[in-house]
């Protein structure tokens, strides 16, 4: 199970690392897996996942929920950051990224919860997604 959460994350963060909205609301470089310490602007951050077996009849599988956090950093707002969501969402949903070793069969956006740090009151989007894969 964790070769698939690791390929389709290096997969996810491929896609929007490439895509040009993004990269210009948000900058190059600044999608994260661990968060960065002190970072001014928009950013986002590889969330939580769980996996769960995905097998059918005749194939093995496993299914993902996983989140993307998006953070407006000490001089970001809610409404970019609301606007990165969007385009988060729009480059994912449904999209056809090729994880190393394995197929993905589905993935689909769930949600998006905007909050505010209780500790700093920045605020963040939390997007979850569902995402199935099989090995190649």
């Amino acid at each position: 199970m964790t070769g698939a959460i690791l390929s389709l994350r290096a997969a996810v963060q491929a896609r929007l690392g490439a895509d040009a909205a993004l990269t210009a609301l948000i900058g190059a470089g600044r999608i994260f897996d661990e968060p960065p310490r002190g970072l001014a602007g928009l950013y986002v951050v590889h969330g939580d996942v769980e996996a769960r077996d995905g097998s059918t009849g005749t194939e093995s599988g496993c299914e993902q929920e996983f989140a993307l956090v998006v953070w407006a950093g000490q001089s970001g707002s809610s409404r970019q950051a609301l606007e990165a969501a969007r385009l988060i969402v729009a480059a994912l949903d449904e999209a056809a990224l090729q994880p190393a070793g394995h197929v993905l069969v589905d993935l689909r956006w769930l949600s998006t919860r905007l909050a505010r740090d209780p500790r700093s009151g920045l605020p963040n989007l939390t997007l979850r997604f569902r995402a199935v894969t099989e090995p190649a």
